[in-house]
């Protein structure tokens, strides 16, 4: 059964199912299928796998094109039919993996995943789990669920995990360019999942464990936040001594070694940077352990938007204004740049505080058309010379690169640029940095 398996991977004709078309999962099947693999693509969401066999693509990473060409090839089958699990050989598991209500792992989605596989597995399958999670999760929650029945796993099936390395418009790093770390339950399904990747990766990377492999997804993620949470710290700080951060920062990174510049803003969105780092904290208290690091830093970010309704609150006060009744008009509404992209982003944080405290607010974002969810339902203003100048403050949180910046400034009373993004610009009296 395993030569069997491996000889219909390096043949490419094994099967692979992905449960989860979204920013994960569908990068991953169109690449499968481009290698020259038959994809099945298996989503929840009817309408996403409606769009998807229209030939329309919900992540800008996916370009159109690809979707049609696999598509009308058949290589890429997307479909709400968990059945079709039955059909694959390799198994790949991209569902979300978001935080409770009381900041706790929400591991829902894979255990409806895994249920889903159980129901339809068959001998000699590899199943992968690339959803971020805390260490112990392919051994404690899939592993049991697997082996019901009196499977086992490096016999019956085999079991890795693989972190996803997603990141969003980047034009560099796709898919098939970043390095994919491997960790299985056995030495078998190791090997297995890396030859797997190695048709469509160009480099993988084996450790030792599945634990492992979920250990360093944490590990990159908590490496940010913490950094992210001590510039933050640091502007604060400057703030208070009247010091530039951002003319700090730039001197700190000439040096040639032992610094890697992270920048300040208004907040740290996505689904990884703000979310993961709290998996590893939750699992450490399990154990005893206090993740005070990863605790304080994310305290840290958690304020931001806060500190910037605080200093848009400030400007108006100096242009003798009360928040309470100003037009507030924020530019940019996605987490990142580039992206449309709303998970976890801080504009909604800051945009909440500030209708909360009376503030009147619009928005304006190339991307997202629309706001229309906890609580806030907006839409984006026209980019217009009126919709500025009309604003008695406005405050740049996401800093797309389509975007005219200067005409922005030319035309607002006072701008917040939490990005530093007019760090150029003239009419610097204008201009409130973090």
């Amino acid at each position: 059964m395993l030569k069997e398996l491996k000889k219909k991977i390096l043949d490419k004709k094994a099967v692979v199912g992905i449960i989860g078309l979204g920013y994960v999962g569908l990068p991953l099947a169109v690449t499968f299928a481009k290698a020259g693999f038959k994809v099945y693509g298996i989503d929840i969401d009817k309408n996403r796998v409606d769009r998807l066999k229209e030939g329309e693509t919900h992540i800008l990473d996916v370009s159109i094109d690809d979707v049609k060409a696999t598509m009308r090839s058949k290589a890429f089958v997307p479909t709400t039919d968990a059945a079709v699990i039955k059909d694959a050989d390799a198994v790949i598991i991209c569902v979300p993996t978001p935080l409770n209500k009381t900041k706790e792992p929400d591991v829902s989605f894979i255990v409806s995943a895994v249920e889903s596989i159980k129901k339809h597995m068959k001998r000699g399958q590899i199943i992968v789990l690339e959803s971020t999670t805390y260490p112990g999760t392919t051994e404690e929650v899939m592993l049991p669920v697997l082996e019901q029945g009196g499977w086992k796993e490096g016999k019956d099936f085999y079991l890795a995990f693989s972190p996803e390395r997603v990141d969003p418009g980047n034009p560099h790093y796709k898919t098939e360019n970043t390095p994919k770390i491997i960790g299985g339950m056995s030495a078998a399904s190791t090997e297995l999942a890396r030859m797997l990747y190695e048709q469509v990766i160009e480099k993988v990377v084996p450790v030792s464990s599945a634990k492992v492999a979920e250990m360093v997804k944490l590990l990159e993620n908590t490496f940010r936040i913490v950094n992210i949470g001590l510039v933050n710290e640091i502007m604060l700080m400057c703030d208070k001594l009247g010091i530039d951060v951002w003319e700090v920062i730039d001197a700190a990174k000439t040096k040639p070694y032992g610094f890697m510049p992270f920048y300040p803003g208004p907040g740290v969105g996505g689904h990884c940077i703000p979310i993961d780092p709290i998996y590893l904290s939750w699992k450490a208290r399990g154990h005893g352990f206090e993740a005070r690091f990863i605790d304080l830093a994310s305290h840290v970010n958690s304020q931001m938007p806060h500190y910037v309704v605080e200093k848009v609150a400030s400007s108006l006060n100096e242009h003798s204004k009360a928040l309470k009744g100003s037009i507030i008009l924020v530019v940019g509404v996605a987490y990142k740049k580039d992206v449309k992209d709303l998970r976890e982003s801080p504009s909604l944080e800051i945009i909440a505080i500030l209708q909360k405290k009376g503030a009147i607010i619009s928005y304006y974002d190339p991307l997202l058309p629309y706001l229309k969810m906890d609580g806030i339902d907006l839409d984006s203003v026209k980019f217009t010379k009126e919709a500025f100048k009309s604003a008695d403050c406005v405050v740049i949180v996401t800093d797309h690169s389509n975007v005219d910046y200067n005409f922005i400034l030319e035309n607002s009373k006072v701008v917040i640029d939490t990005r530093n993004v007019l760090k150029h610009a003239e009419k610097r009296e204008k201009i409130v940095k973090l």
